[in-house]
Parts: C-alpha cells; sequence; structure tokens
C-alpha cells in the first residue's frame, strides 16, 4: 500500500476521517517502521518544548513509519517524536474511544483547542505514559478534546475525540509541549508513580538515562 493511499481523508469541515481503514493503515505504516527504544522521564528531550515540523518530506513520513512501529512493539495507544528521542512536533496514535471505535492517525504541530466551559467535563481515570514505564496514576482531564494540527503533507486539519481518545490527544499533545502526565499530579501522586516505575520492569526496550 502506497503513502497516499495509508493518509487520512478529510471532511469538508475540517476534522480528519481516522476510524476508516484502520487495520490496512496502521499496519501499512508499521511495515514500513522500524522500532525504536522509548525515552523515559528524565531524558532532557521530553522535558522541554519540541521544535514545529517545517519540512513535510521523505524524511518526515520515514519518522512516522518508525513511530508507529515503535508504538506497536510497546504496545502503546499514542506516541510522540520525542518519546523515541526526535525533537519535532509530531505524534500518532492508534487509540480505541469509549464506544469501541479505533481511531488510528498523525498530527504534526498539534495545539489543543481551548473549549467552553459547558464542554469541560472532567474525567477522573487512570493513567499511564511508556516513557514512565509499569507506573499508573488518576488523573482528571477533560472528556472531549479538539486538536488543530497538520498531516503528514503538511495540510491544516482537526481531530477531535471523546472519553478515552480525548486523554490520548491531551496527553499526547502534552508530550510535545514538555510535559508528561505525572507532572500534573500532586507532588505525593507523582512520588508514587515514580516509585512505582523504579520497581518495575518495562515490557519494551527504553532508552536508559545517564
Amino acid at each position: 500500500m502506497s503513502q497516499q493511499e495509508t493518509d487520512q481523508q478529510v471532511i469538508n469541515d475540517g476534522f480528519v476521517v481516522d476510524t476508516e481503514d484502520t487495520e490496512e493503515r496502521e499496519q501499512a505504516y508499521r511495515a514500513r517502521g522500524t522500532a525504536r527504544p522509548v525515552t523515559v522521564v528524565g531524558n532532557p528531550v521530553l522535558h522541554k518544548e519540541c521544535k514545529d515540523v517545517t519540512e513535510f518530506d521523505d524524511k518526515l513520513a520515514a519518522l512516522i513509519d518508525d513511530m508507529f512501529a515503535s508504538q506497536r512493539a510497546a504496545e502503546g495507544v499514542g506516541l510522540a517524536a520525542n518519546q523515541i528521542g526526535v525533537d519535532l512536533k509530531v505524534f500518532v496514535y492508534d487509540c480505541m474511544d469509549d464506544d469501541g471505535v479505533r481511531h488510528v492517525g498523525v498530527v504534526c504541530n498539534p495545539v489543543l483547542e481551548d473549549l467552553p466551559q459547558d464542554q469541560r467535563n472532567l474525567d477522573e481515570a487512570n493513567e499511564g505514559c511508556l516513557s514512565v514505564p509499569t507506573a499508573y496514576a488518576e488523573l482528571a482531564r477533560p472528556d472531549y478534546a479538539v486538536v488543530h494540527g497538520q498531516d503528514a503533507r503538511g495540510n491544516a486539519i482537526k481531530v477531535r475525540g471523546s472519553g478515552y481518545f480525548a486523554r490520548c490527544l491531551q496527553h499526547e499533545t502534552d508530550h510535545l509541549y514538555g510535559y508528561l502526565y505525572i507532572d500534573r499530579l500532586s507532588k505525593r501522586d507523582r512520588k508514587d508513580a515514580l516509585k512505582q516505575m523504579a520497581e518495575g520492569t518495562p515490557r519494551y526496550e527504553v532508552v536508559p538515562n545517564d
């Protein structure tokens, strides 16, 4: 399957259709890519805002392929570029929403839309992160999210999600601005998450911090 055939399609109001041909598209990305080890909390690339994507070229396409391969190897539902050590604002996702609908896609230069107060219903749920392996903590996030950005070709897009998928969109966008989910926890809960990580063994390859 060619790159063009695996791209997301866009409908007239600007929102991507990321729920069609999900298995075929994810497999095509992954087949072209190579899994890379995951960076973990403490690695400098995770704790600063990433650079904007300005070149929508074959190099970016190859990075996206590697990101899908890395995401699958780590059994994740979303992955930001800095989680494999690349300082660029791009994330990929392969995530189910609360209705069991699968979403697969790519967002470059994401910006979360500031939603009206009447759409900001907080959902308190367990959250984890590939860059904080084996650790989980409850974190309240809005149960609906809209992300503005660009696709792999530089076209303007919007992605919307509810429930668990909304959490994924917010989590991955946070990454690209230098925030891990544990940065949004209380000091006590953050300490507990780091303790869980220290006591656990990742099921996937990680980059050890010097």
